[in-house]
């Protein structure tokens, strides 16, 4: 029998989104604040150079800045206020989750619950700010040493620089905190979303422009456009794929009453680690080429610029290197958000366990054993959705904007929304029922 949340999701129809008028407020809240955000991308910052800027910024789109300027829907191109965008945020946060597999007093904090895990968010922000400072005034220092960049640089520019960035970093932090608890979904998630969605339209018809002109032939424009659809739907299938567990809870005894045991299940996501892997293993492959172009590659030795040569998109080394490192941080990323002794503790403290698994350690090598198989699956889904974008590029020279990290986020904060609406839409429902019965009982009470 569907369980009764399957059976309002069933019945959800225009009629019950007609009707939700908190949800309608969250949805106008957030197209707002994502609209703020968006004009945010547009303001440069005092005291450049827009046209030297945007001709420098051309030469780096390659490296690390284009990563960037990708997740900050385009403010590093402009060098707008919001050109650090978010990542000193998802740095820290990365940071401090990291520390707290490390260090006992933060695994302690961790374990408080509400408390602690606010404790824990504070860190978080201070750790933005100190990232933020330090990344803000290496812009700053690296605009001042390019070729009449800066208007006026020194002491005051590097200042006015440092407040501004970080002032539009934070802005963005408080702005996604607002939307996850007034809007719709997690913030943060939106905010990077809204960011790689603006450029899609202009990649769009850049690609469709190169077939009007013939620089692209169009059977090749449609194989990418097949390609592109089914990798959204291997995205789809392998994101709401998971392995769940059968966790049986014993029978009980309340006076002279037996109650029959409950079960439920422990869901294992394939994709535990999310996006994670792609931005980590793009970020050090990048960094290399991004550093060359700064220092020139005419003052490098031979060695050097060998390796960047065998670093550039589509070469063999890259390609290599990128899977590998998607592999590892898959594995090393679900290590620290998932610890399988924690939850076997839990499970033991609620008198849960797994058919035919010993509560406790055994539990833990099991619920591991299990998530270890999975992450294989869910580290070769990630190499392939990511590598396949550079296989194309290299091979039929077609530019994609929207590689294999941009889809991935975008499809999966798709998925993550329309959960949220459904959920939201799911509870005007089953208030509504409630309403009714009690309803009904007043009158039958009368």
């Amino acid at each position: 029998m569907a369980s009764a949340a399957e059976q309002l999701a069933s019945n959800l129809n225009f009629s019950t989104f007609a009707k939700a008028e908190d949800l309608k407020k969250r949805l106008w809240f957030t197209l707002a604040a994502l609209l703020v955000y968006r004009l945010g991308t547009h303001i440069p910052l005092p005291g450049l150079n827009p046209e030297a800027y945007a001709q420098a910024f051309r030469g780096q789109a390659g490296g690390i800045l284009g990563l960037f300027n990708m997740f900050s829907g385009g403010a590093v191109q402009r060098m707008a206020i919001f050109a650090l965008g978010i990542m000193p945020y998802i740095s820290a946060s990365i940071i401090v989750q990291l520390m707290t597999s490390v260090v006992p007093s933060l695994e302690a904090l961790k374990k408080e619950g509400e408390q602690g895990r606010k404790i824990i968010n504070q860190y978080t922000r201070y750790g933005t700010v100190l990232l933020g400072t330090l990344q803000a005034y290496g812009i700053a220092v690296g605009l001042e040493h390019g070729n009449g960049l800066v208007n006026d640089p020194g002491l005051f520019f590097r200042i006015s620089t440092v407040v501004t960035l970080l002032g539009g970093t934070m802005f963005l932090m408080w702005l996604g905190e607002q939307i996850t608890s007034r809007g719709i979904g997690n913030g943060i998630s939106l905010i990077i979303f809204a960011g790689i969605a603006a450029g899609l339209p202009s990649a769009l018809a850049g690609t469709l422009e190169l077939g009007r002109t013939g620089a692209v032939s169009t059977p090749l424009i449609l194989t990418v456009i097949i390609v592109a659809i089914l990798a959204i739907a291997l995205i789809v299938f392998c994101e709401r794929a998971q392995r769940r567990l059968l966790i049986q809870y014993p029978k009980r005894q309340v006076g002279n009453r037996m109650f029959q045991g409950d079960t439920s299940h422990l869901p294992l996501k394939l994709n535990t680690a999310g996006v994670i892997p792609a931005i980590f293993a793009s970020s050090l492959l990048l960094l290399p080429a991004t550093a060359a172009g700064f220092t020139g590659s005419q003052s490098l030795p031979g060695w050097a610029t060998a390796i960047i040569s065998a670093l550039g998109h589509g070469q063999p080394v890259y390609m290599a290197l990128y899977a590998a490192l998607i592999a590892f941080f898959s594995f090393f990323y679900t290590a620290i958000v998932f610890n399988p002794k924690d939850t076997a503790d839990n499970l033991k403290k609620h008198g849960g366990f797994i058919p035919g698994i010993r509560p406790g350690e055994r539990t833990a090598e099991y619920i591991d054993y299990v998530l270890t198989r999975i992450t294989v699956i869910g580290a070769i889904y990630l190499v392939v959705v990511c590598i396949l974008p550079e296989i194309l590029v290299a091979n039929t020279g077609v530019p994609l904007s929207l590689g294999g990290t941009s889809l991935l986020i975008v499809v999966s904060v798709t998925l993550d929304t329309v959960a949220q609406v459904q959920g939201h839409l799911i509870a005007q429902q089953y208030e509504g029922l409630i309403k009714k019965s009690k309803l009904r009982g007043g009158k039958r009470g009368r």
